[in-house]
């Protein structure tokens, strides 16, 4: 559904589900759109990103990354929240709340405080959920096993 609001004479669209608040996404600033082909880091200063076509990369986000049905991202993600539509391969660290829509495709860990998948979602790897995520650094899970085994090793003297 897509909300519009309007404020002091200018129209703000929103991107939500009936009945859903999204707090804080009605800067919609940023929209990679459906037939366009990026590759590199996203950084947004403000407001919310919204990816319609083809990105690989780095994202980096403030606020709310919104991943279109048509959208297919390959990324490292650090936002508040995500929501993805389309197909995610990489890891998201998301502060507050990641969703992952009906018919999405996510390849990659997540790490969130509040997580919610709807029904028919494609979803391989791991979760870490926590309270405290917004306090806590984000460190892949692949580094993390990576670590622990090379911990064990050492500590056990096999390999």
């Amino acid at each position: 559904m897509i909300l519009k609001k309007k404020d002091k004479g200018r129209e703000e669209t929103m991107f939500s589900k009936e009945g859903e608040n999204m707090t804080g996404e009605g800067k919609m600033n940023s929209i990679i759109g459906k037939g366009c082909k990026v590759k590199g880091t996203v950084e947004v200063k403000d407001g919310t990103l919204r990816v319609d076509g083809e990105f690989e990369g780095n994202i980096n986000c403030p606020d709310t990354l919104v991943i279109g049905k048509d959208g297919k991202v390959t990324a490292e993600i650090t936002v508040k929240n995500a929501v993805v539509g389309g197909h995610v391969i990489g890891n998201i660290n998301a502060k507050d709340k990641i969703e992952l829509q009906s018919g999405s495709r996510l390849q990659g860990d997540i790490k969130t405080s509040r997580l919610v998948i709807d029904e028919g979602v494609f979803f391989e790897g791991a979760c870490k959920m926590s309270p405290d995520q917004k306090n806590e650094s984000f460190k892949s899970f692949g580094a993390q096993r990576a670590e622990e085994e090379k911990k064990e090793t050492v500590e056990t003297g096999q390999k």
